[in-house]
């Protein structure tokens, strides 16, 4: 397919610039595959599609503070550093992305906090924005982190042309994150509550877990008109054996496998085999899912309403099929849904 096929027209203001009051209580959107019915639901009404048996697949990455404020050295220009990925723990060596990437040659001195608390220096050009920086930090790695959590924000994508707030902490993170190194929340996951978690165990419905860790692939403009040419940065994945093994034995019973966002759909199908199961997964993945596609292991999908030609947004239209996907954004336009991070939800059956 064409990158253009996946234009629509999104008005600025139903980009949701905040979280609903209550998780669980957000617009949902229940597309019905085989009825290509579409109705208009709350997201907490999500148990009355599901029976016991049936397993959601959670990503239970965790969200860090990845994005830092600091000055150059000598001339004290404003410098915003977004942390990617950590490569060597103890040399204290980040994957980042600078801004404004110009001012920032290899050699150069960059100083975070009031007091000049943190210090990293430039090693190494990556890409055009990209840098690797070593932080000059003496103390043990708990101090270290301890600094960084202190002095970075919330990496809220940009879009949202407004200041991070402490709320966005707790809101830009799903209850059930666990393990830290993603540098964006996986938003589907956040519609979810304890409240409602405990009512859909009290149906008997099960939540196995994958890790997926999201990077910047999913924001990085495609920019190739043909989709079998655009490459996505690699994200590090895993799942265990004893969730691989409750996925399988949900799908050998006959019960609904649900993917929760776009990112569990990720790890499912780069980690199902060609029998149709999940095998324990460790290492890294570029997957990228567009029409057509033939998925390996989900039955449905939870999942937020995506901005225009972005990936996730051709994921979603592979599961769900093009012109039925394209008919539901339509009509969430016009119903006034609310989209991107802090938007409404979807689910696919």
């Amino acid at each position: 397919m064409k990158l253009s096929q996946f234009r629509f027209n999104l008005p600025a203001n139903l980009i949701a610039s905040y979280p609903p009051k209550n998780r669980d209580e957000s617009r949902l959107m229940v597309l019905n595959r085989k009825d290509q019915t579409i109705e208009h639901r709350i997201f907490k009404d999500i148990l009355e599609y599901f029976r016991d048996g049936d397993i959601f697949v959670l990503n239970n990455t965790k969200v860090f503070p990845a994005r830092l404020y600091g000055e150059k050295e000598k001339t004290g220009a404003k410098i915003e550093v977004f942390l990617l990925r950590e490569l060597n723990r103890e040399s204290r060596l980040w994957d980042v992305l600078v801004d404004p990437a110009r001012k920032i040659r290899i050699g150069n001195k960059l100083y975070f906090g009031d007091d000049e608390s943190l210090v990293a220096e430039v090693i190494d050009n990556t890409t055009s924005r990209g840098r690797t920086l070593r932080f000059l930090f003496d103390g043990p790695y708990e101090e270290f982190k301890k600094t960084i959590y202190s002095l970075g924000k919330t990496p809220l994508p940009k879009i949202h042309e407004r200041e991070v707030e402490p709320e966005d902490a707790d809101r830009y993170q799903t209850i059930f994150a666990k393990h830290e190194g993603a540098i964006a929340a996986p938003t589907a996951g956040m519609h979810f509550s304890r409240e409602l978690m405990k009512r859909l165990e009290l149906i008997g419905v099960s939540f196995a877990e994958v890790t997926l860790h999201t990077g910047m692939g999913n924001f990085r403009t495609i920019e190739v008109e043909d989709l079998t040419k655009h490459k996505m940065d690699s994200e590090e994945m895993f799942i265990d054996e004893d969730n691989a093994q409750m996925i399988n034995e949900g799908k050998a019973r006959g019960n609904s496998i649900v993917a929760v966002g776009t990112t569990t759909m990720k790890a499912l199908e780069s980690a199902v085999t060609i029998a149709g199961r999940i095998k324990p997964y460790k290492g890294w993945t570029n997957r990228f899912i567009f029409p057509p596609y033939d998925f390996g292991m989900a039955d449905a999908m939870v999942t937020n309403f995506h901005m225009p030609k972005s990936p996730m947004m051709m994921q979603v239209s592979a599961f769900a099929d093009y012109d039925f996907l394209m008919k539901a954004y339509k009509e969430a336009v016009a119903e006034k849904y609310r989209f991107f991070t802090y938007g409404d939800a979807m689910l696919i059956i």
